[in-house]
């Protein structure tokens, strides 16, 4: 059974990191452009100020947010499961980036100040949410601050190519909280918009005390 779970995981993973493989340019031409200043000032706003900052862009895609935070006088590393994701942000950004998967990840203990997961935790299947945000967790220094945005919803599955799980912000709260975090602030997105037309979920949250 273990095992039929297991190859039922490394298969959601395969497929989707195949997706994105496949579509890495078009990706990159659809998305270099978005504004996401107000989700890179969320995560900075809630760290330390007037110093550089070791800050980890989980599933950093073509490294347009590795860029952004090196332009500011951070130290970012991308983490990205796609070799050619990897490849693009190394020559967008010039930051280290390393190609790991999310099922296999090796993140370091106390490693950094602040890990910026946008629109990339929603593709971990919920039976290994909390292993992953664990890892999240230890790898973050005391007090440290993790900035997820995920497509909200409730439920998971395929979507064409890619898998989701999707959850609203009650169920998100509650899987941080048991992986060792305390929400900070949340907010939806687009800015401005009613709330049914804000498919997106914003969180920020630090390590627990203790943790």
């Amino acid at each position: 059974m273990i095992e039929q779970l297991q190859d039922s995981l490394d298969e959601i993973e395969r497929i989707t990191l195949s997706h994105y493989e496949a579509n890495a340019a078009s990706f990159w031409l659809g998305t270099r452009d978005h504004d996401v200043s107000q989700n890179i000032d969320a995560i900075l706003n809630a760290l330390p100020k007037n110093r550089a900052l070791d800050i980890l862009d989980f599933g950093c895609g073509p490294g347009r947010d590795l860029l952004t935070f090196k332009q500011l006088g951070h130290r970012p590393t991308g983490l990205d499961g796609s070799k050619a994701f990897c490849e693009m942000a190394r020559q967008h950004s010039g930051c280290p980036v390393w190609h790991q998967q999310f099922s296999s990840l090796d993140l370091g203990k106390g490693v950094f100040d602040g890990i910026f997961a946008n629109a990339s935790l929603f593709h971990v299947p919920r039976q290994e949410l909390h292993r992953v945000l664990s890892t999240c967790r230890r790898a973050l220094r005391a007090g440290g601050i993790l900035f997820t945005s995920n497509p909200r919803g409730n439920g998971e599955g395929w979507q064409g190519g890619r898998y989701g799980n999707y959850q609203e912000y009650d169920q998100s709260k509650a899987s941080l909280e048991q992986a060792g975090f305390t929400v900070l602030d949340h907010y939806y997105r687009p800015e401005g918009k009613p709330r049914d037309q804000q498919p997106w979920l914003a969180i920020v949250s630090q390590v627990k005390p203790g943790f």
